[in-house]
């Protein structure tokens, strides 16, 4: 018995909904992840990208445990002199939810050109609605 392979034209994609309402986020962004690496597909390879299309929806709905709404923050810096920026995860909610969705995503992919293709193949929204009907995505269930 051989070992399966997968090849780039055997891989079929399908789309897949994650719904955030009332869900922590870092669990909805781990699910994102694992499916747009392929885990959750049996004929995963490492080396290979055979990951899957996600959708997730309801961004703003989703909740932060314990203290971090207040306590946590994000921090970037611009390359300029003095160019660190800081913004507070209770803003970054209310203001950018699918944003802070997005950061966590791929911080949960590898730093690879295989994350980074898989990063392409996440759309977030913060509403309930999304411009991917066309795909006929299926709704995954956390």
């Amino acid at each position: 018995m051989s070992t399966y392979m997968p090849k780039a034209n055997d891989i079929t994609r399908t789309w897949y909904i994650l719904d955030a309402d009332g869900q922590p986020l870092g669990r909805v962004a781990a699910k994102a992840a694992h499916i747009l690496r392929g885990k959750h597909k049996p004929t995963f390879a490492p080396h290979a990208d055979c990951g899957d299309f996600v959708i997730i929806v309801n961004t703003d709905k989703a909740v932060l445990t314990g203290k971090k709404l207040e306590q946590k923050s994000y921090k970037w810096h611009t390359g300029w002199i003095g160019g660190l920026k800081e913004i507070k995860y209770s803003d970054m909610m209310s203001q950018q939810s699918d944003r802070a969705m997005t950061i966590a995503v791929t911080g949960m992919l590898p730093n690879n050109t295989l994350g980074r293709k898989a990063a392409t193949r996440l759309r977030v929204y913060k509403g309930d609605t999304h411009e991917q009907a066309a795909q006929k995505p299926v709704k995954y269930e956390l």
